[in-house]
């Protein structure tokens, strides 16, 4: 998929989160989400900060907190933004829907699944759908399995054949797992949820290595 397709996906994805988050009641933005560790509102901040220009001071600061832990940075940063009185995810999401700005050290195709997946951590904890087109979930999963450290463990594919079932995609030797584009993209990414729509002889394998791992952030912010 393209870079100006990439974007038009985002852009749309942006739209639907903030359209699911306006409807919410409290109880729901403190729902847990698929994400380990962060509530509905957690993972809606995370997502509506990624066009927004962290200042530099704040990012060093950060940094010194997270004693250079990747992951742990990413989970301050998204703390303190989700606790912030002054900012409004849905209203910032939409008002910078269709922005390309990338955060240092990352880029379209990480901003792409990294937008997707987490609009499935707050959806699918609260019986709501979000559509993803497989052709969408595809083109994030190709980029996904790419990733490895700092965020993933790079071998958690490995031995895995994954395969889906409604678009053109594969990845990987081995045991075979089939399902739909957008659950192997969860898989991919660690979210354990896209199991029960997957099946095949690498399903068991796969879902003992996602008992040892958490669903990480996923991009580079």
């Amino acid at each position: 998929m393209d870079r100006e397709s990439s974007w038009r996906i985002i852009e749309q994805q942006r739209l639907a989160i903030a359209d699911l988050l306006a409807e919410l009641s409290d109880e729901e933005w403190d729902r847990p989400s698929l994400c380990a560790g962060w509530r509905v509102r957690d993972v809606a901040a995370h997502v509506a900060c990624v066009p927004l220009r962290i200042p530099p001071k704040t990012m060093l600061r950060t940094a010194i907190r997270a004693r250079g832990n990747y992951n742990r940075l990413i989970d301050i940063l998204t703390l303190d933004y989700a606790a912030d009185p002054d900012h409004d995810p849905v209203a910032e999401l939409r008002a910078h829907a269709a922005s390309r700005k990338l955060p240092a050290l990352t880029n379209y195709r990480n901003i792409h699944f990294d937008t997707i997946v987490h609009g499935q951590d707050i959806a699918i904890p609260l019986g709501r759908t979000l559509r993803v087109t497989p052709q969408a979930a595809a083109a994030g999963a190709d980029r996904a399995v790419e990733v490895g450290w700092p965020v993933w463990d790079r071998h958690r594919l490995d031995g895995l054949r994954l395969i889906a079932t409604d678009t053109v995609w594969t990845y990987g030797l081995g045991s075979e797992i089939r399902g739909p584009a957008l659950a192997l993209l969860l898989l991919v990414t660690g979210r354990a949820a896209g199991l029960a729509q997957v099946h095949g002889p690498g399903v068991a394998t796969l879902a003992a290595r996602l008992e040892n791992t958490s669903a990480a952030p996923a991009e580079f912010d």
